[in-house]
Order: structure tokens, then C-alpha cells, then sequence
């Protein structure tokens, strides 16, 4: 293996897999995980609802068994007439709350990738954000707010001094990092350029002693067969939804 390499084996994840305390896989619920731990400093709290800072992230942590003061605290934290995100699965909502989103989605966790760093790739700061927000928003990888950045280290690539990829972390569960954001300007693609900050930053969560995993729309079979070409592999299907709370 050339140096600087570092392989997540499949038996050191099954082994490593990342449990809290009381014995539960955080996969299952990585948000709260996030929101409780290493990102407690961006949490907004009501009862067992949490969420982001609204500049940070749209996710929000959600009980999987909710009952009349969980739905009471998540109008307190999100207001009336606002949207409630849920990651997982999708409960009952009260009546009067309506489904705005329902997307099959999956989750893929690192299993025998060769993690690598990329001597071109730099990090990105809060100086870069405005081409970050612009790259984002012309490839749409899924949302990435003003302070995203703060979630966890991003790594871009530049031609001609522009941005034209980048991937970073986003949640942080005890563990684990997720690998988010992973986008190419269009004029750019084909050249290897995800699969390479994919690794890239990979390495930095290998190197830290946790695992890499990653979230992707079901649909998205071209990003799937990406990551599967990179040692990553299906841990389990979920829903990204949410829901409208009544005025």
C-alpha cells in the first residue's frame, strides 16, 4: 500500500462500530448523537427535540417514538407555520400537520476504503464560503447553509484559483464522521476530482480513529456506485421527511 494510505478493513468496522454508552449503534440516530456531543456548541434544545442553528444545518434530532409534548416542544423550537426535519423514519404527525417530504434516502458506511490524502486539496475557511454557497447551489448536493463550515473540516480543489470541488464533514456522532457536501462544477466532472476529496477527507476521519459514512438520495445510483467503487457499503435505508406545522 503506498504511503500516507490508510485502509478501513471490514472486520476493524464491524469490531470498531461506533456505540454509545448504553449500547445503541449512533448510526441510528447520528443527528442526536451530533447534537449531544461533539456539536452540543450549535444545539438549540426543547425537551428530547434538537436542533441546528438555523444558519448551520436544517437537521434536527426527533424522538422515534414521539408523543403529544415531544410535537408540543417541536413548535416551541421550530414555530408555527415552520418545517419539522426528520431523518429515520417518519412518525404520525398530529392531526393538522402535513408530509412535505418523504425522500427514500441511504446511509453507507466505510468498510475497505483506501483513505488518502491529496497533496492539491486545501481547506477551506469562512473566507471561502461565498464560492462554497455558489458551487452548492449550482450542483445542489444537498443543503449547506452559511455556517455549515463550522460543522467539521471541508477540503476544496481550484482551477485557476476558482473552486470547482469540494467534500467536508458534516455530522459528528461519537466515533464517526459523516462525509458531506461532495460536489464538481459541472464543466470539471469526469476527472476523479469527488472520489479523490471523498478520500481525502476520509483520511482525516481515519486518522482521528473513527469511521467514515455518508448519507445519498436512493435514487441516486451514479453517487451510490461511486462510493461502493470506494469501499463504502449499504448499513441501511431511511427517510429524509418533514413535516409543516400548523399556523
Amino acid at each position: 500500500m503506498p504511503m500516507g494510505h490508510h485502509r478501513v478493513m471490514s472486520e476493524r468496522t464491524a469490531d470498531a462500530s461506533p456505540t454509545a454508552r448504553s449500547g445503541v449503534d449512533v448510526l441510528d440516530d447520528p443527528v442526536r448523537s451530533s447534537l449531544t456531543g461533539h456539536h452540543r456548541h450549535l444545539a438549540q434544545r426543547r425537551g428530547r427535540v434538537l436542533r441546528y442553528r438555523r444558519d448551520v444545518s436544517v437537521f434536527a434530532a426527533f424522538p422515534l417514538d414521539p408523543g403529544p409534548a415531544d410535537w408540543s416542544d417541536a413548535v416551541e423550537l421550530f414555530g408555527p407555520g415552520g418545517t419539522l426535519p426528520i431523518s429515520g423514519s417518519m412518525p404520525t404527525p398530529p392531526p393538522g400537520w402535513a408530509t412535505t417530504m418523504a425522500l427514500p434516502g441511504v446511509q453507507m458506511i466505510a468498510r475497505a476504503v483506501e483513505s488518502a490524502p491529496d497533496p492539491a486539496a486545501v481547506i477551506l475557511t469562512d473566507d471561502d464560503v461565498p464560492e462554497m454557497l455558489d458551487l452548492v447551489a449550482r450542483t445542489r448536493p444537498g443543503p449547506f447553509l452559511p455556517r455549515t463550515i463550522e460543522m467539521g473540516t471541508y477540503l476544496g480543489l481550484r482551477h485557476g484559483g476558482a473552486l470547482i470541488a469540494m467534500a467536508g464533514e458534516r455530522l459528528h456522532p461519537a466515533g464517526a464522521t459523516e462525509i458531506s457536501a461532495v460536489c464538481t462544477d459541472p464543466a470539471h466532472r469526469g476527472r476523479g476530482l469527488a472520489s479523490r476529496l471523498v478520500l481525502a477527507v476520509a483520511d482525516g476521519i481515519v486518522r482521528r480513529g473513527e469511521i467514515p459514512f455518508l448519507h445519498t438520495a436512493a435514487e441516486n445510483v451514479t453517487a451510490i456506485r461511486l462510493y461502493e467503487s470506494l469501499g463504502f457499503e449499504l448499513r441501511k435505508e431511511l427517510v429524509f421527511g418533514s413535516f409543516r406545522i400548523p399556523d
